[in-house]
């Protein structure tokens, strides 16, 4: 089917209509109009209605949640359009961000600030001014158009939510396949390693992921340390998971294999590719008796 238009409701705008019409602005690149719907547009699939129409019927491209009753689960415009994408699940497990945009969406500020647990205040101290302009030019225009300036600023935030969501995805996917778990065995309690090994799937950005497949694995508690291909050179990069207290590479900084230690200890850069001397390694930098 081919869309042709947009709508969303005029007045003020908020964050979930903002992404919701970038994401399908990005997909249909169509007209955005807001202004209210007629019974036209919520019975015309061809046309997106968005935030408003009290109907949620994704087949007829109508994303509405105000008609939700009242304890129903929070989600929004924007939880609906990524539901419709199939992208809602990867996008609530590794987008931090969508969370608290539906609550805020649908439960207000003050249950927000709650679940989140931060004062309410600090809802506010974390606008920034790239969220007051958006939202405040997006609801001065009653249409907008991919010849618009701020249309395209909205294609590419939607363009970079997919990309990212459906990029992890196939990252994840790898790491599944590929990624190893070390256990590096001390005098004490053993540290766990994840391993990966060079790819040409990862070259371009070897650390992309590892810490959402890290925590989609349920293992962020005892993972301390990560091992990947050094994307400025032929050797690998040890770093410390979470900041693990459990090791220390400036330890290592002096041994022949070393190009780099950073003096804080937080991460290597080595030349060795040679996984028994990558464990080695590891086994170097452990600090004793830290948990």
């Amino acid at each position: 089917m081919t869309m042709q238009l947009i709508v969303t409701h005029p007045g003020g705008a908020h964050k979930d209509d903002f992404l919701a019409c970038s994401l399908l602005a990005h997909l249909h690149r169509v007209p955005i109009q807001r202004r209210e719907p007629t019974d036209e547009d919520l019975s015309n699939p061809s046309i997106c209605v968005v935030d408003v129409g009290g109907v949620h019927d994704p087949e007829q491209n109508n994303f509405d949640h105000h008609q939700f009753p009242r304890d129903a689960p929070p989600l929004c415009a924007l939880s609906l359009v990524l539901q419709s994408m199939g992208l809602y699940e990867d996008a609530l497990s590794f987008c931090a961000w969508l969370r608290p945009a539906e609550w805020l969406d649908t439960l207000g500020p003050n249950e927000t600030a709650k679940l989140m647990n931060i004062p309410r205040s600090a809802l506010g101290e974390l606008n920034s001014p790239l969220d007051i302009t958006l939202l405040n030019r997006f609801a001065k225009h009653t249409e907008l158009g991919p010849q618009d300036a701020l249309y395209q600023v909205m294609c590419m935030v939607g363009e970079d939510i997919v990309d990212y969501l459906k990029s992890l995805r196939e990252r994840l996917d790898f790491l599944a396949q590929h990624g190893q778990y070390w256990t590096i065995e001390t005098d004490g309690e053993p540290i766990e390693a994840l391993f990966l090994e060079k790819s040409d799937a990862i070259a371009e950005d070897p650390s992309f992921g590892v810490y959402a497949f890290i925590e989609s694995e349920g293992k962020e508690d005892e993972v301390h340390a990560l091992v990947y291909p050094d994307r400025r050179g032929d050797g690998y990069g040890l770093t410390r998971y979470n900041d693990s207290p459990r090791l220390d590479f400036s330890k290592i900084e002096s041994h022949d294999d070393v190009r780099f230690a950073h003096k804080r200890g937080f991460v290597a850069k080595v030349t060795t590719t040679d996984p028994a001397k990558l464990k080695q390694l590891l086994k170097d930098a452990i600090v004793e008796n830290e948990r």
